[in-house]
């Protein structure tokens, strides 16, 4: 009995090491990243530069539906819940709305509906700065200094229209950031500052009331974000960080960055952690609660610079046509590859980018075409026609295949 369970043991090794020995002489690479696919409930939404069509891509087949928007060139922006779009037409006073069709339950996501356009529409002046928080959506209108709000929950109510805000202010090229508490976060135009950018930022309710006014002035102010805690903003002066008691400071910029300062920020997943972008300079990490601003990668030729639709991981595409993918806890790279072709830094329409968690998606606007870049292989998987010349793109959905 001794004797047969030693023998089992030997032939139990020899058949691993003829296993093992095997793999190594198998010149055929492993590729389990290539079977990746898309989430089943997530979508790719783009606009056209020259017409009115939109189009609403499915990845994991690469079939698309075409609608038509009221006017061309359109900006689009996914709202908080994920399952709508705004459609901003700055230049002809107009705020449209597009619902996905998919209804997230947490665990799994239902089909609630066709794709279409929603009944809420706006009209304002020059409606600019879009975003989504506590079930609202709200624009800046640089036209008139207003806010436009509207409820989610309201996209498919006929006859719905986004309501204005009107908080005194003059016409600039403002912003706005919204609390968890409701309140909001506005840019002021003061013209102690010489040209269309504000140079404060003061706090008011959705009455267009004053709660706190301007504590700290800039010598101007562009790009901004919230999570909900800080309202952060681009400034000439520096990082300027608001919260909701009234209370602001500015975060001095990198001492290198002489004239340079961030007109793009954008949200992370941590709490109080966002990311500066400028073309100048770079990519940059800024901790708000720490007060410090951290290099991600310094570069005068970076194209794209867009965090993941989980908000984890930060996308750079360069001139150049590498691409590289950034570990936002570790500010690690994680992955890196040249995956389309140079681009002129004088090119009339660059190519647009936007990250779910397995992937990148590109716009090609020479060849009317999506493409679709795996993050494992660092490889283009997929090109889908769109339409002639893609213009923006923002992601719709979930990033969730189970069904109910």
């Amino acid at each position: 009995m001794k004797n047969n369970y030693f023998k089992l043991i030997f032939l139990f090794a020899l058949s691993s090491f003829v296993l093992s020995c095997s793999n190594d002489d198998d010149n055929t690479p492993e590729t389990p990243d290539e079977t990746l696919t898309e989430y089943k409930y997530l979508r790719i939404f783009l606009s056209d530069e020259k017409t009115t069509a939109v189009t609403l891509v499915n990845p994991v087949d690469a079939t698309i539906n075409s609608f038509n928007a009221k006017f061309a060139k359109s900006s689009l922006y996914t709202t908080e819940s994920g399952r709508y779009a705004g459609l901003v037409h700055r230049a002809d006073h107009t705020v449209e709305t597009f619902d996905s069709g998919f209804e997230s339950h947490g665990d799994h996501v239902d089909v609630d509906g066709t794709p279409k356009f929603g009944a809420l529409t706006g009209q304002s002046l020059l409606p600019t700065h879009f975003k989504s928080k506590i079930g609202e959506l709200l624009t800046f209108n640089d036209g008139d200094g207003t806010l436009s709000v509207a409820k989610e929950s309201e996209i498919n109510t006929a006859g719905a229209k986004f309501k204005t805000i009107n908080a005194g202010l003059l016409a600039h090229h403002g912003a706005m950031a919204t609390f968890l508490n409701g309140t909001y976060a506005v840019t002021q135009k003061d013209n102690s500052v010489a040209g269309t950018l504000p140079e404060k930022v003061k706090i008011i309710d959705n009455t267009g009331k004053t709660l706190f006014e301007s504590t700290v002035a800039t010598k101007g102010i562009h790009g901004n974000a919230s999570d909900g805690t800080y309202a952060v903003f681009g400034s000439a002066s520096g990082v300027l960080v608001v919260e909701s008691s009234g209370k602001q400071k500015l975060i001095a910029l990198p001492e290198d960055f002489g004239t340079a300062w961030f007109g793009t920020i954008l949200e992370t997943k941590a709490k109080g952690k966002f990311i500066g972008f400028t073309a100048a300079k770079g990519a940059y990490l800024i901790d708000v609660t720490a007060g410090t601003i951290k290099q991600i990668l310094q570069s005068t030729n970076i194209m794209q610079c867009k965090v993941s639709y989980n908000t984890r991981k930060l996308g750079i595409l360069l001139l150049s046509g590498e691409f590289k993918l950034f570990n936002l806890t570790s500010l690690q790279i994680e992955k890196e590859g040249k995956i389309i072709g140079e681009i002129a830094s004088d090119a009339a329409l660059k190519p647009q980018m936007q990250l779910t968690e397995n992937f990148a998606y590109i716009t090609s606007p020479t060849t009317g075409e999506l493409l679709q870049l795996s993050l494992s292989s660092m490889t283009i998987a997929k090109k889908i026609k769109v339409s002639n010349t893609p213009y923006m793109i923002t992601i719709l959905g979930f990033e969730n295949s189970k069904s109910h």
